[in-house]
């Protein structure tokens, strides 16, 4: 249910797939098309894995019906209102006759293609999904576990997945560790916060209180959500000019803040980035779902924005796609544990740039953050190495945080698809720090924070043992330039 073709594919058409000419929206007709054979290959897949045993759970079977039932909603595929990608098509071939590029006759017949697309090979395609989904949902399991305790190799699959996203040797019982000890240690940061704002209770009360009380919600309106999106798109703006003072390296392509689309959006899910183009010529979108706004507290919005935008992945993607004399391959490899790490390091590193966090929920929003990853570790390696159900996991998840519910079921729901990916975001900041830490140390007074974050950034995602090589050979030339190392 979580970036599945059936939502990634109408999301890249609408919002990324660019029409310039007559040759791009052919070429757009054409993908339209191909969904008719790139589904079938897909549902191949799904039927072997099924056939083995291998299914993913209920909960997973439902997200994807719905979401194509969405995206098929609407004319041409039936009565009502365009569905989007309809309206994208027509938007599309409107814009071209409008600049003068092709005659409105064109446009007319254009949009006819893609309406003949979209009724002969889109809409049957998602047809098959739905119906493939809905005859092997009884086969599906109801109550949820990790893959350690569902299929015969799960153990070893779930430690191959740690080693894959954490780019570690850490076991799943020292990751669980850590978690526990990360929880405890973040509790304590938010126990000192609590009694700076003079609360009278203890931790769960004031967890209570933070989700529950109406001044830290937007309201669930249309004015709420844009409400949203303006503050976020000001404190990125905000943080924006700190910048310079803190790297060298900065991105060329702009960032904007977008609601997700109706027919892929839910409530309570991860907000996420997407891609500028390597040119800059199309800017990065910081996604955020903003159909349930009690699952979007105020307090977190600015930990979210630095995460998903400045200083976070924006940054550090445009970056490693706008890098010169490497390999291609280094300017578009994707490393969870780095990625993963820088954004959670950037929510960390924004405490020491001037004019961010400046009220102490805002604060408390950034101890979320960082407790919600540290909960994170032990939630994930419970559901797939220690045999916790969904249930335990949710209890756990819920009885250390000020998450919404909603929101902590959608994000526990996505651990037990995803095994091992959600452990990647602590262990990459906690090296990330580790190795800043290092610098400092060695390098005393002649420590260079651009310099450091440059090197970070500047070979583009790396597996962690080579960041620290990088970093350590930075250190190295640092201390050959200056002819002294910190004592």
């Amino acid at each position: 249910q979580m970036n599945g073709a059936q939502s990634f594919l109408p999301t890249v058409l609408i919002s990324f797939h660019k029409v310039d000419d007559e040759s791009d929206y052919t070429a757009y007709v054409s993908r339209l098309k191909a969904t008719s054979r790139a589904f079938d290959q897909l549902l191949e897949r799904a039927r072997k894995s099924a056939d083995t045993g291998v299914r993913p759970p209920k909960f997973a079977y439902e997200g994807v019906i719905d979401q194509s039932r969405k995206v098929i909603a609407g004319a041409p595929f039936s009565a009502g209102a365009d569905s989007a990608i309809w309206a994208d098509a027509q938007a599309k071939a409107d814009a071209l006759a409008k600049a003068g590029k092709i005659t409105p006759e064109r446009a007319a017949a254009l949009k006819e293609e893609a309406r003949k697309a979209l009724l002969e090979q889109f809409k049957p395609a998602y047809e098959r999904v739905i119906a493939w989904s809905e005859e092997d949902l009884p086969n599906a399991p109801v109550n949820a576990t990790g893959v350690g305790s569902t299929h015969s190799n799960g153990k070893a699959y779930y430690e191959y997945q740690l080693r894959q996203m954490t780019t570690t040797n850490m076991t799943a019982e020292e990751i669980h560790a850590l978690g526990l000890k990360e929880v405890e240690r973040i509790k304590g940061e938010m126990t000192a916060l609590k009694e700076q704002v003079g609360f009278k209770g203890d931790l769960d009360a004031f967890f209570a209180f933070i989700d529950s009380d109406p001044q830290f919600k937007f309201p669930n309106t249309d004015a709420g959500r844009q409400a949203y999106i303006d503050e976020a798109t000001r404190v990125i703006a905000n943080i924006k000019t700190q910048l310079p003072n803190y790297f060298g390296l900065l991105p060329k392509a702009d960032l904007v803040v977008k609601r997700v689309e109706a027919f892929r959006e839910q409530p309570g899910a991860a907000q996420h980035y997407f891609p500028s183009t390597p040119d800059g010529s199309r800017p990065g979108v910081y996604y955020a779902h903003l159909s349930d706004m009690d699952a979007m507290p105020k307090p977190e919005l600015e930990v979210i924005a630095y995460h998903e935008g400045l200083p976070g992945h924006h940054m550090q993607i445009a970056i490693a796609q706008e890098l010169t004399g490497v390999p291609k391959f280094r300017t578009q490899a994707g490393v969870t544990a780095y990625a993963e790490g820088w954004g959670l390091y950037s929510e960390w590193l924004a405490k020491e740039i001037p004019n961010t966090y400046q009220d102490p929920y805002s604060r408390f929003g950034q101890l979320s953050s960082e407790m919600w990853r540290a909960i994170r570790l032990v939630v994930d390696t419970g559901l797939h190495a220690k045999g916790w159900t969904e249930t335990q996991a949710v209890e756990y998840f819920d009885a250390n945080s000020a998450v919404p519910l909603t929101a902590i079921k959608s994000e526990v729901q996505r651990y037990l698809v995803m095994p091992g990916q959600a452990t990647a975001y602590k262990i990459g900041m906690i090296r990330i720090q580790e190795l800043r830490k290092k610098a400092e140390t060695e390098l005393g007074d002649k420590f260079d924070i651009k310099g450091f974050h440059d090197t970070v950034l500047g070979g583009g995602a790396l597996p962690l043992t080579l960041l620290e090589r990088r970093v350590d050979q930075w250190i190295a030339s640092q201390k050959a330039n200056t002819g002294t190392a910190a004592k």
